[in-house]
């Protein structure tokens, strides 16, 4: 690898290597490649704060990628292929020609960098986390800035029609089903995906800065906020953090649907003012996912048939009812399923002896009504349900009745209570041609 000095030799990137002071810059020359190993061998930013190379993930594949290399985690902000992870063995090339092209272990090409036909001449790991290809007349080529996949750093923009979308699960890196989006007209955006498409479905969050809204910044300072065209600040997304010389900067839309600005300490000695040695969330949006995100279709944030509770860190804590378990315990946002056998409806009449009465507060299902009824009792809206082959839910909240059916969607937790229907006497279900454990809440207030 070849050394610069590169404020004096090319222009180009001035405005992103030299403030006051001038950078040494460690130049990736035409022809270099790096192959995935468990070395982690990668291409350093020359404070080497950040690394472009090979990680390995969970199942034991690479992805091409952007990371802190400072911290123990090692935390990915950018890959090239997130959607299609490759073995060891597998290269990436900066090619004679200029191109930088990433192939698998039998050569066969899996991603390469667009630059339009233009030629590069050299490749660079900046020290602000940006990885760049240009030329020698000052043209900045391609640029991972300008192809975030779900995290921004400090001195990144976001310009209309730019997006994040989030990573599947904690350890699944391929496209989730969330997605951040500064749109055409200005807006900028929380959305669910359609899953398993990219493109927007449901918005659970919206700036409502339509034919404003120029560009998102994520400033040196380490703020980030949504800027007008004349440079007017229009929403500020996280405006009191930490400095960005004592700490690590990212902003994550995570695969729980939650953009999270996270801070990490540079130096151990921030542990006396209270911070520890890991990222630290400083702003979150939304503030309330579980209440936020409602979709007309769609399970909402935990997913069908399962109700979701702020945890820790505003994080979506999703849980199944009584008589329900996860689809997936590994992946427990696709939502739950009964484990007990539908009413009978021959003999939906029968089965109000057969259920006893559990209290469960706090919880609705929005949108998953069939039936809605006014000025009736509490008692009247229990044995409507539990009369009704078809009801799985009951609401009942000042003097009105809701019956809901499976699957149920957007379920959440709030102020209230909710009385929970549960099957007893086992007995009796197997006499009663296997019509066992149906469920029906009640909303009180």
């Amino acid at each position: 690898m070849a050394f610069r000095l590169i404020c004096f030799l090319f222009p180009l990137l001035l405005t992103q290597l030299c403030s006051t002071t001038v950078q040494s810059y460690q130049i990736i020359s035409l022809g270099l490649s790096l192959t995935a190993l468990d070395d982690n061998t990668s291409w350093p930013s020359p404070s080497g704060e950040f690394a472009f190379g090979f990680q390995k993930i969970e199942n034991g594949c690479f992805l091409l990628a952007i990371w802190f290399d400072k911290i123990p985690e090692k935390t990915i902000v950018w890959s090239a292929n997130r959607n299609n992870p490759v073995k060891r063995g597998s290269n990436v090339m900066l090619t004679e020609d200029g191109r930088l092209v990433l192939n698998d272990q039998n050569g066969k090409s899996i991603w390469r960098a667009d630059t339009a036909g233009r030629r590069p001449a050299f490749a660079a790991m900046l020290d602000n986390g940006n990885f760049v290809l240009a030329n020698y007349d000052s043209d900045n080529l391609w640029d991972s800035f300008s192809q975030p996949t779900d995290t921004i750093l400090p001195a990144q923009t976001l310009i209309q029609g730019s997006k994040l979308i989030a990573r599947y699960s904690t350890k699944n890196y391929s496209t989730g089903r969330f997605v951040f989006t500064l749109k055409s007209d200005g807006n900028l955006e929380l959305c669910t995906t359609a899953f398993p498409f990219d493109y927007d479905d449901s918005c659970y969050w919206s700036s409502k800065t339509g034919g404003s809204g120029f560009r998102v910044i994520f400033n040196q300072s380490g703020e980030i906020y949504l800027e007008a065209k004349n440079k007017t600040m229009l929403t500020n997304l996280s405006p009191i953090v930490p400095s960005t010389q004592d700490f690590y900067h990212k902003a994550i839309l995570e695969y729980d649907g939650v953009f999270r600005h996270y801070v990490y300490p540079k130096h151990p000695s921030l542990r006396d003012a209270g911070w520890p040695m890991k990222w630290s969330p400083v702003s979150f949006l939304p503030l309330n996912i579980c209440l936020q995100l409602t979709e007309n279709e769609g399970g909402g944030a935990c997913g069908f048939n399962s109700y979701c509770s702020l945890g820790d860190n505003h994080r979506p804590n999703c849980k199944c009812p009584p008589g329900y378990t996860f689809l997936d315990s590994d992946d427990v946002m696709k939502g739950c399923k009964q484990e007990f056998v539908s009413q009978n409806c021959e003999e939906a009449s029968q089965a109000a002896d057969l259920f006893h009465l559990e209290a469960k507060e706090n919880t609705d299902w929005p949108f998953s009504d069939y039936g809605h009824f006014k000025t009736v009792s509490e008692d009247w809206c229990r044995n409507a349900c539990l009369n009704d082959c078809f009801c799985a839910v009951a609401i009942f909240r000042n003097g009105e009745c809701w019956k809901k059916r499976i699957p149920l969607s957007n379920g959440r937790c709030f102020s209230g209570c909710v009385l929970l229907w549960l099957w007893e006497n086992k007995e009796d279900s197997v006499r009663n041609n296997g019509a066992r454990n149906k469920s029906a809440k009640f909303h009180l207030q």
